[in-house]
């Protein structure tokens, strides 16, 4: 148990000070893309070193947590059968494959990446409360949704700043704007329905977070392959 509290709180950490100029201090100076007052600038490259991290813990994050989700309630073969993998993210066009990633414009990639995120937001924030009232799933379970709700957080606002940066450098235009929040049903229904809905939350999820981890890794080779791509 000792082992699972230090790594909750190392992720943790990471989550908070992953825009800080000092990532081992949460006070430090905030990362901006442009040059402000109180603000520490970092390139290109390492912003988007920053983002990449960031996205590969917050995969690896649920990862974990679809595995011992997986483990408490669905023992069954069977039961993992029935989970009907209908992602609430399926009508986000998003490339298929890495060819067809890397033939989208800087532009589209970019917005492809936000909008996945932003579609995460509210139902992670409720997967965590909903995960917190089954008392036989472990603390340190429930403190990873809560986790992967803040880093989603986080590396929306990331991407963010390196959408200013590239804006600012004129790699990109000024067309990729603001996202609004994508609609998610919420799970209601009997108790096994609803842990039928919630693991193929996580599913989708995990598949989600390694799109973006891709997508990332991707638009970053487009822009500066010279960096160890």
């Amino acid at each position: 148990m000792p082992g699972n509290i230090r790594s909750v709180s190392v992720v943790w950490v990471l989550s908070v000070c992953l825009f800080c100029s000092r990532p081992t201090s949460v006070g430090a100076a905030p990362i901006c893309a442009n040059a402000q007052t109180g603000c520490h600038i970092l390139s290109l490259a390492n912003l988007f070193d920053r983002v990449i991290q960031h996205s590969a813990r917050m995969h690896g994050v649920s990862n974990d947590l679809h595995s011992e989700f997986e483990q408490y309630f669905l023992p069954s073969k069977n039961q993992i059968g029935r989970v009907s993998r209908n992602c609430h993210t399926s009508d986000i066009l998003t490339p298929n494959g890495k060819e067809n990633a890397q033939r989208m414009a800087r532009e589209e990639l970019t917005e492809v990446i936000l909008k996945l995120l932003v579609a995460w937001r509210d139902p992670l924030w409720h997967f965590h409360q909903s995960i917190a009232h089954h008392h036989d799933f472990n603390n340190f379970s429930s403190n990873k949704a809560l986790e992967m709700s803040d880093m989603v957080h986080e590396l929306r606002k990331g991407v963010q700043k390196v959408a200013e940066k590239m804006q600012m450098l004129g790699i990109i235009s000024n067309s990729v704007s603001g996202l609004a929040s994508h609609e998610a049903s919420l799970p209601s229904g009997s108790a096994e329905w609803r842990l039928m809905k919630d693991y193929e939350l996580l599913y989708c999820f995990r598949r989600d977070s390694n799109k973006v981890q891709n997508y990332l890794k991707i638009l970053k080779c487009r822009i500066m392959p010279e960096h160890g791509c």
